[in-house]
């Protein structure tokens, strides 16, 4: 089987032991029942075509794309007969990926994290926990095809917390300098960091530059929030990519992708950083403390 990721291997470490447990779940263990050729696109979309087409080229069975929604479309326009399971954060049938959600037709299914549906609860616990920042940057991938869209809808769910925002579209590491520098000058009060794979690879220079400029940042990974992160609100990744490998592992044993439902996430995770929260100089409401899942203190 193939397994296409848009990021680098080091900081999903994760995710690979996650799909290789929904793998082994269905009865397949790599080395011993299940040849798995890795690709990994290193953050660079620009690579996931080629690498989507080698793929096709060894003549894997199944395709697993992670890492972006980007990969996914990669992995879709190299072949229309290997079956492909993703799993992506945008709305599959907007972008083209499947027909329907329930019959998703063709050789490709998977599931979506719906990451669009949840930004706004994101940004309105953001809000609540600091509530005198007026102004937020919003850290976006300029190689995520919905951008734009999610943008907007961002902004308006921002209008009615009374909320300006200013959107920042990051591509290399050169971009954090001058995103942070903006944010400085411009005095904004609190970050919003897109679910990006993009971020989560540069974790640790975003939460360095956070912290050296003293500003709240919220994120959609719990893994940022326990390694320094203010705050999260998402899905359970590393479960949604276990499932991932379950569909892959169901597929190998020669069910038809157009079988199987575009799964949705069921279960979300609030997570919140004391520790940082003091070093911020921020006071965490009672009302966040009950609401949340995991406490790091």
């Amino acid at each position: 089987m193939g397994f296409l990721h848009g990021a680098s291997p080091g900081p999903f470490a994760f995710e690979t032991i996650a799909f290789l447990r929904g793998l082994h779940d269905t009865g397949y263990v790599e080395g011993q029942n299940v040849l798995i050729e890795y690709r990994w696109a290193e953050g660079h979309a620009a690579r996931l075509p080629a690498l989507a087409a080698d793929l096709v080229h060894q003549q894997v069975n199944v395709i697993a794309a992670l890492g972006g929604d980007a990969t996914a479309l990669a992995a879709k326009a190299s072949t229309s007969t290997i079956p492909i399971v993703f799993l992506n954060g945008a709305d599959p049938v907007k972008n083209g990926l499947v027909a329907s959600l329930n019959r998703p037709g063709g050789n490709i299914t998977g599931l979506s994290l719906f990451a669009g549906t949840v930004e706004a609860k994101r940004l309105g616990l953001l809000h609540e926990l600091v509530p005198g920042a007026t102004t937020v940057a919003v850290f976006n991938n300029a190689f995520v095809a919905e951008t734009e869209a999610r943008s907007m809808s961002l902004a308006e769910n921002a209008k009615s917390l009374g909320l300006r925002l200013v959107f920042f579209n990051l591509s290399t590491d050169a971009d954090f300098e001058t995103a942070f520098a903006n944010i400085a000058a411009q005095k904004i009060g609190a970050l919003f960091v897109s679910g990006n794979p993009f971020f989560i690879s540069r974790r640790d220079r975003l939460l360095a530059m956070a912290a050296s400029h003293a500003i709240p940042a919220s994120y959609a990974w719990r893994e940022i929030t326990a390694t320094g992160g203010l705050m999260s609100y998402g899905a359970d990744i590393p479960e949604l990519v276990r499932e991932t490998g379950v569909y892959v592992g169901r597929i190998l044993k020669s069910e038809k992708p157009s079988d199987l439902p575009v799964v949705q996430p069921t279960k979300f995770e609030f997570a919140l950083n004391l520790k940082t929260a003091k070093a911020l100089g921020l006071t965490v409401p009672p009302t966040l403390l009950a609401l949340a899942d995991e406490v790091i203190e």
